[in-house]
């Protein structure tokens, strides 16, 4: 990718939190990494350091595109980096392919419930916190927790049987006032029980109070001149402010599932899809679609939620969407969440699907910029006639006759937007007797495009027909034969109300008479009938010539071309010697010229 194609990117990236994905040509990811502002850590790579080392330079020059995923905060773009870094295993990662895991906090499904630090998430029941990018913050939280609640440490099976049976005694913990003694009954279970949900609201984020005591405590500290321990309160304000109690990115309450969202306007719609395995997001894919006129966002992101799944192989058994659909299958759970961690994983969703559609309309915009005029009106005509292919080469036919005398046929070419007169074609039509406008068009479409492929020429993408639903249906006739009307789009114009009209559609299709599209369309019309009018007037002008030099007698058509093919006109034949005559048809038919016109 180079600095100019960045360029074009760069007004629609967020400066916010988010993991990036250089991928190359072929669709595979070449490097993952993460950002607390996406805008400023990408722009770096593009930039002018004379610093950065070739693995680099070789990664970015062998990237074709760049995707990015907005999260909400820091941690969680390192925690979804790590993850994507160990599915795809990208060449120019080093770090996190080992398999590295976070650190939660669980609080232990038992009696009288153990409240550690872990790495393993066992789906026992137990409330799991987490992961935690940091090990340091979270023991700071975890000896908080402790001082403020004293719990016990032990592994013991602490049930009313055991505990009544006097089976425990007291450890040093009870005696340096870390634990109050639940295991010889010192301590309820209600009262410990009533902790620990202080402890859980603490972890979910909910410590103001908490708070609000330590820097009162940290004051009085200070003015007691006891300024160590002021200074180890502070530590933990600090751990508090800094604290992060749930990642969007992973949670140990959810298991498989998908989720998708859905962001659209007049043309385009994008279907956003976050996969989530075991808790952890583990893919991010947003699609873009074209909407059709009478499209229904539901009907949409239903049709894409099949497509989505299938394509990554998904069979997470429940899917979370924004408003209630049909599910994709009938043992499939369809949830609309309106709190937790599925809400959060959907608000993250709808984020990344309004970033995609700014982001595609931005390089619209630079693009429609940077185009030259004649790129401009073929996008135009692409969008107006709905076709697949940019229409940068375009032919049109046109068919001239007197009643049914000299009847010709034009082919003028257009690529670019403009003419190319070196590839224009006339017609003079063979098989047909008559004036047959339909007959006519049949007879030269099949030979214009049969030549075309027996040459191994280019074939256009637009095919223009002078006419309206008549001689287009026998032009597509001619198509059919060769087997190109589903390789080559074809429109009719009636010259009336300049009605475009497609193959085997009643329908026509009226373009704003402002738009530059239509006027390329006539444009190309009215040189073709220009060119066939021309063409035609030089075949009656050639047969009225012919037709005089014949009445000569003794000459023949033969002799009479020769002539006209040397002097041009009648008039020069008149005004030519006997010796200029000679030289080309002969004495004897010089003298039977000269002698005709001299008796004139």
């Amino acid at each position: 990718m180079t600095t100019k194609d960045y360029q074009t990117l760069a007004p629609s990236i967020p400066r916010q939190p988010g993991v990036y994905r250089f991928i190359n040509k072929e669709d595979t990811i070449l490097y993952v990494g993460k950002a607390k502002d996406l805008k400023s850590r990408l722009s770096s790579y593009f930039g002018q350091r004379k610093d950065r080392v070739r693995k680099t330079k070789v990664m970015v020059k062998n990237a074709h595109l760049i995707e990015f995923t907005v999260v909400d905060t820091e941690a969680d773009a390192l925690l979804l980096e790590a993850t994507l870094i160990k599915k795809h295993q990208p060449r120019y990662n080093v770090a996190l392919k080992d398999g590295k895991t976070y650190t939660y906090l669980v609080i232990k499904n038992e009696r009288f419930p153990r409240v550690f630090l872990t790495r393993r998430l066992i789906r026992d029941g137990s409330v799991y916190f987490g992961p935690y990018t940091s090990k340091n913050r979270i023991k700071i939280i975890l000896d908080l927790i402790k001082q403020l609640f004293p719990l016990r440490t032990c592994k013991f099976n602490l049930s009313e049987q055991n505990i009544n049976a006097g089976k425990f005694k007291v450890c040093l913990e009870y005696h340096i006032k870390n634990c109050l003694g639940p295991c010889v009954n010192l301590e309820s279970e209600e009262d410990y029980n009533k902790k620990i949900e202080q402890i859980k609201n603490m972890l979910k984020g909910n410590f103001a109070a908490v708070k609000a005591h330590f820097k009162e405590e940290m004051i009085r500290l200070a003015d007691n001149m006891e300024f160590e321990k002021a200074a180890q309160i502070k530590d933990k304000l600090a751990a508090f402010d800094n604290y992060q109690g749930k990642s969007t990115m992973v949670s140990p309450t959810l298991r498989d599932l998908d989720i998708f969202s859905i962001t659209d306007d007049e043309k385009l719609a994008f279907v956003n899809y976050i996969k989530v395995l075991n808790g952890v997001v583990v893919n991010t894919y947003t699609q873009e679609l074209v909407k059709n006129l009478d499209d229904d966002v539901t009907e949409l992101l239903e049709y894409t939620i099949v497509q989505l799944r299938d394509k990554f192989n998904s069979i997470a058994p429940e899917i979370v969407v924004p408003f209630p659909l049909t599910p994709p299958a009938k043992d499939i759970l369809v949830t609309i969440p309106k709190i937790g961690d599925k809400k959060k994983l959907l608000d993250l969703s709808e984020k990344n699907g309004k970033y995609f559609m700014f982001q595609r309309k931005k390089e619209d915009l630079n693009r429609m910029n940077k185009q030259t005029p004649a790129e401009r009106i073929l996008r135009t005509l692409k969008a107006d006639l709905q076709m697949d292919d940019l229409p940068l080469h375009i032919e049109c036919f046109d068919n001239s006759n007197m009643g049914g005398s000299f009847p010709v046929a034009s082919c003028v070419v257009f690529k670019n937007a403009k003419p190319s007169k070196k590839d224009y074609r006339h017609f003079n039509i063979k098989t047909v007797v008559g004036p047959d406008d339909f007959a006519s068009m049949t007879e030269v479409v099949h030979r214009r495009y049969r030549r075309l492929l027996d040459e191994d020429q280019p074939l256009p993408q637009l095919i223009i027909i002078d006419g309206g639903k008549g001689q287009l249906s026998a032009a597509l006739e001619s198509l059919k034969v060769l087997g190109l009307e589903k390789k080559i789009t074809m429109i009719g114009i009636a010259k009336r109300l300049e009605e475009i009209f497609f193959p085997e559609d009643p329908i026509p299709l009226y373009i704003n008479k402002k738009s530059e599209s239509l006027k390329l369309i006539q444009q190309l019309r009215n040189e073709a009938h220009r060119f066939a009018i021309t063409f035609h007037r030089l075949k009656r002008s050639q047969n009225f010539t012919s037709s005089e030099l014949t009445q000569i007698p003794g000459i023949g058509e033969k002799t009479a071309a020769k002539l006209l093919q040397e002097f041009g006109s009648v008039k020069k034949i008149k005004l030519a010697t006997h010796a200029d005559l000679a030289a080309i048809v002969g004495t004897k038919n010089a003298g039977k010229v000269r002698q005709y016109f001299s008796e004139e």
